[in-house]
């Protein structure tokens, strides 16, 4: 990188560069700055912060706001920059303002200073999800200072609690729709990267997975350690347990997966893909790709993981109860009816219970259409490179979005430039060259829409 370039990515991420005429990438920058500085760690969750800030802001620039939420500490912020003559449906801009806790230990820097070292920016929510917040709040700035002539509204979202219960996005779907019906919409969940073969491949989010909580729960009469029972609760929760984690789900393909697959099985990097594809829904061709590519696998199918075990207290006692969750991941198209059915086949014992776990019940969606003005422009942008649908395996509110028939897409700004991706994790950093070229291309979507 040249002299020159980390001079300006140095201005840009600089908290003094600010002046009302600071350019797209100086104001993101700086915008991403302050919001890793609020510490909006969920629980508990305090996203008031980060609206009220992003109230400043927007009021400042003649950009219409409202906060919006049951909780005057975690409120949502929603801005809209209207179209003097719209022709279409708004564009809905998506970006949650809370994060999950950071721990300091661990953490070379302080998790909320956003430090800038050797071309990153450091901080929790980096990379999930304030960069992509700055982004969208840079250029909706951008488009209001340049008078741009827009043919539809473009709304700006900051939603709470979307790291845990989803409340904000639920709240807003049922007490102010009309304050964020759109025709479609961008979030996050899209990802990026630059394969070893020289293809740019941008993943764009059109289907996610749904996460269901489940407990197995086994009881006994207990008794003393010193005689071991046939009945003992652990030992049926731990063997129903194995066979659960051992048992392969079956491969349920959508149309984004069908898509997926067969755009990158032409890419050189996935040219073995081409043989085992027509035999994935086979247990031999599930195996093969399971050895092969566990990430691949692990959005073809519902996935299972034993999270959590509770029973027992002391050493010498064997527990009259037990009980374990077990962090369910269901592919769209399987049912929740049908999951808990499957599993509890698999296990065969009457006497371990299988429920789902209370809480929330993220709704299951079919994947956004690929046929829309929004996806188009997409495509138009980075029509250099390989643009692809795909299924994330992690979860997001958008399915409450989805629901009410509004097209959400992953928006891929960010290319990864490490092996693994940080989110959620110590040390969690954004390349301040990716961020800057990110926020670039969210302009340049933005622009292709309207």
């Amino acid at each position: 990188m040249s002299l020159r370039r980390l001079a300006t990515l140095a201005f840009v991420f600089s908290a003094s560069a600010h002046s009302g005429n600071d350019s797209l990438t100086d104001r993101a920058g700086r915008y991403l700055a302050e919001l890793i500085r609020l510490d909006t760690s969920n629980p508990p969750g305090r996203e008031s912060l980060v609206a009220r800030r992003l109230e400043q802001i927007t009021r400042a620039e003649g950009i219409p706001c409202e906060l919006l939420g049951a909780d005057p500490a975690r409120l949502n912020f929603v801005a809209r920059l209207k179209s003097a003559a719209p022709k279409h449906r708004p564009l809905l801009l998506i970006a949650h303002s809370d994060v999950v806790p950071a721990p300091p230990a661990g953490w070379t820097v302080p998790p909320f200073s956003a430090t800038v070292r050797d071309g990153f920016v450091y901080g929790r929510g980096a990379l999930d999800d304030k960069s992509l917040l700055a982004a969208e709040l840079a250029v909706l700035v951008e488009l209001k200072r340049a008078g741009h002539p827009l043919t539809r509204d473009i709304i700006l979202l900051s939603e709470a609690d979307e790291e845990s219960g989803s409340t904000g996005m639920q709240w807003l779907v049922r007490h102010a729709w009309a304050s964020i019906d759109a025709e479609f919409a961008l979030g996050e969940g899209g990802f990026s990267m630059n394969l070893p073969s020289g293809t740019n491949i941008y993943l764009v989010q059109t289907a996610e997975k749904s996460a269901m909580p489940v407990l197995l729960h086994a009881s006994g009469p207990g008794g003393h350690g010193s005689l071991p029972r046939p009945d003992n609760p652990l030992v049926r929760l731990a063997r129903a347990v194995v066979k659960l984690a051992d048992a392969p789900q079956p491969v349920i393909l959508n149309p984004t997966t069908r898509r997926y697959l067969a755009a990158i099985s032409r890419v050189p990097d996935f040219a073995w893909l081409v043989p085992l594809t027509p035999q994935l829904e086979t247990p031999e061709g599930a195996a093969q790709l399971r050895d092969r590519d566990p990430e691949l696998d692990a959005q073809l199918h519902t996935t299972i993981s034993p999270d959590v075990f509770r029973g027992g207290t002391v050493v010498n006692a064997i527990p009259a109860a037990a009980e374990a969750q077990i962090d369910v991941r269901r592919a769209p198209g399987d049912s929740a009816d049908a999951v808990l059915d499957r599993l509890r086949r698999i296990v065969g014992d009457p006497q371990i219970r299988i429920t789902r776990a209370p809480g929330h019940r993220i709704p299951s969606t079919p994947p956004s259409r690929t046929d829309t003005d929004l996806y188009r422009a997409m495509e138009s942008v980075l029509r250099k490179s390989l643009v692809v649908p795909y299924l994330q395996r992690g979860a997001t509110d958008a399915p409450w979005l989805r629901q009410k028939g509004v097209p959400v897409y992953g928006v891929p700004l960010f290319v990864q430039t490490e092996p693994e991706n940080r989110a959620h994790a110590v040390d969690e950093r954004i390349s301040q060259a990716a961020f800057v070229d990110g926020v670039r291309l969210l302009r340049d979507i933005v622009m292709a829409v309207n």
